[in-house]
C-alpha cells in the first residue's frame, strides 16, 4: 500500500451536515460522536473526490479508466470491483476562534495534537512532532508568544503562556500553504481539552436562513432555519491509502493509483469543495501534500 496526508485548509465555511437535527440547530455539522469535534466524515470526503474527479475526465485531464481504477466503477455496477482509494475522515486541527483581545487564534488542545502525530506516524511520517510542553490548566492558553498577559477567546478569559513551541510550530506549518507558519507564531494558542471541547461545540458559527414567497416578498411560512458551519481559516487533515487496482485483469499499482489521486490537485489549482451549498460558494479548501510514501 500507498499512503498520504493532506492538509485541507478551508478558504470559505464548510457545512457538511448530518442530516436535520430535534435540537436548536436544524441543520448541524459533522462530529465524532466519542470527542463531539467536528469532522467530515470519509464517506464524504471521497463522494467529493469522485466529484473532482468525474469534473476532471469531462475536461479529459483524467482518463475515465484511471477514475474507475482509483474510485470503483458508477453505481450500477458497483459489484464489479471496489476502488483502490481508501479515504479517510478529515480531521480537525486547528480551529479558528474569534479574540476579544486580538486577531483571531488558531485554537488547539494536547490531545489532538498528539492523535495527528500518531496518525501522520501510522502514515509512515517518522518526524511527526508529538506536543511535549506543559499541560495547560482550564484558565490557562499555552502561546508562542505573549504581549499581553490575558487573552479572550469567546467569552472565556484565559491568562497567556508563552513556551517556545518552534519545533511544533514548524511541524504544523507543513499544513497549510506558504506563509502559515509565521501566521502561527501569532494566533496558535494550546488550551486544555476540556475547554477544547467546549470551545469546539458552541463556538462554531451558526447561522439563520429564510426562504422568500417572491410573489408576496415575505419569508414563507415554516421557511426559518439554523444551521451550522465550520468557519473559514479552519483547518484539517485527510489521510489517503492506496492499493492496487481491484479490477480483474489490471496491472496498475497502487503507487499510480496514489500518483491519480494526488494529481486531482495541480500547482495552479489545489482545491477540494466540501460538503454541501456548493451554489453558494461553501466548502472551499486549499489542499496542501504534507507526506506521501511515493518514492520512499
Amino acid at each position: 500500500m500507498q499512503y498520504a496526508l493532506l492538509g485541507l485548509s478551508a478558504e470559505t465555511s464548510i457545512h457538511a451536515g448530518t442530516g436535520r437535527s430535534t435540537g436548536v440547530v436544524d441543520l448541524p455539522i459533522m462530529r465524532e460522536s466519542h470527542t463531539n469535534w467536528p469532522c467530515v466524515y470519509g464517506s464524504a470526503v471521497k463522494g467529493a473526490l469522485r466529484g473532482l474527479a468525474q469534473d476532471q475526465v469531462l475536461s479529459q485531464a483524467m482518463s475515465s479508466d484511471d477514475l474507475v481504477h482509483v474510485f470503483g466503477p458508477d453505481t450500477q455496477n458497483a459489484s464489479d470491483h471496489a476502488g483502490a482509494l481508501s479515504v479517510g475522515d478529515a480531521r480537525l486541527l486547528l480551529l479558528p476562534v474569534r479574540s476579544l483581545s486580538s486577531h483571531f487564534k488558531w485554537v488547539t488542545c494536547p490531545a489532538l495534537l498528539r492523535r495527528v502525530a500518531a496518525d501522520a506516524r501510522r502514515l509512515g511520517l517518522t518526524d511527526a512532532v508529538d506536543y511535549a510542553g506543559p499541560l495547560p490548566t482550564d484558565e490557562q492558553a499555552i502561546v508562542p508568544a505573549a504581549s499581553q498577559k490575558q487573552l479572550f477567546l469567546e467569552e472565556f478569559c484565559f491568562e497567556q503562556k508563552a513556551v517556545d513551541l518552534s519545533k511544533l510550530q514548524g511541524w504544523l506549518a507543513r499544513f497549510g500553504a506558504e506563509g502559515f507558519g509565521a501566521a502561527l507564531q501569532a494566533q496558535l494558542a494550546i488550551v486544555s481539552d476540556d475547554m477544547f471541547a467546549h470551545l469546539a461545540t458552541f463556538a462554531t458559527p451558526v447561522t439563520p436562513h429564510i426562504a422568500i414567497d417572491n410573489a408576496r416578498k415575505a419569508v414563507k411560512a415554516g421557511a426559518l432555519w439554523y444551521e451550522e458551519t465550520l468557519p473559514p481559516e479552519t483547518v484539517l487533515y485527510l489521510a489517503l491509502a492506496a492499493n492496487p487496482s481491484r479490477q480483474r485483469g489490471s496491472s496498475v499499482g497502487a503507487a499510480q493509483v496514489l500518483q491519480k489521486a494526488l494529481g486531482l490537485f495541480g500547482p495552479e489549482r489545489p482545491y477540494l469543495q466540501l460538503g454541501g451549498n456548493e451554489t453558494v460558494g461553501m466548502g472551499w479548501c486549499r489542499v496542501q501534500t504534507v507526506h506521501t510514501s511515493l518514492g520512499a
